[in-house]
């Protein structure tokens, strides 16, 4: 029995002994991934400036939404015009909740490559000369890359809207 113990454990740590866990929110590269959020979400869906999004956005974009279904980047910038950018009268924005933001990096030999973020998200109507009206939460998870210097977002999951 002992012998079987002993191969549990050697397997446990093989496999889960180099996990990383989320870092430190005052390390370089969680602010740097929280601007970058606050960036693409304030400019690109906030502000509609799909000239931004279709540059901050891989190529390769998969998008996951539990109500939305599955898109691709052509799909995501077509949908964020009709749905997001459509009626400057009644705005949606989104406002993350900066106390869940979690980040995670991603290492390739030794080298960052990339990030994972989560958190949640919450989202508002808004309308002119009127306060902001809750609409909803959700949670999220991206992938983002560091390709030529520049942060992508390449893969999203967007679930759990409320």
């Amino acid at each position: 029995m002992p012998k079987k113990l002993n191969i549990i454990i050697f397997m446990l740590f093989f496999f889960f002994g180099n996990v990383t866990a989320q870092i430190d929110k005052k390390s370089p590269l969680f602010l740097e991934l929280k601007k970058q959020d606050s960036l693409f979400f304030e400019r690109g869906f906030n502000n509609c400036d799909i000239t931004y999004l279709e540059k901050s956005i891989d190529e390769n974009l998969k998008f996951y939404h539990d109500k939305g279904g599955f898109q691709d980047k052509k799909l995501f910038l077509e949908r964020t015009k009709q749905n997001i950018c459509s009626n400057p009268s009644q705005k949606p924005i989104r406002k993350v909740i900066e106390s869940s933001l979690e980040v995670f990096p991603l290492y390739n030999n030794g080298e960052l490559y990339g990030a994972i973020q989560s958190g949640e998200h919450q989202f508002y109507i808004r309308e002119k000369n009127k306060k902001d009206v809750l609409g909803g939460k959700a949670k999220f998870t991206s992938v983002w890359i560091k390709k030529n210097g520049s942060w992508v977002l390449s893969d999203v999951l967007s679930y759990n809207h409320q």
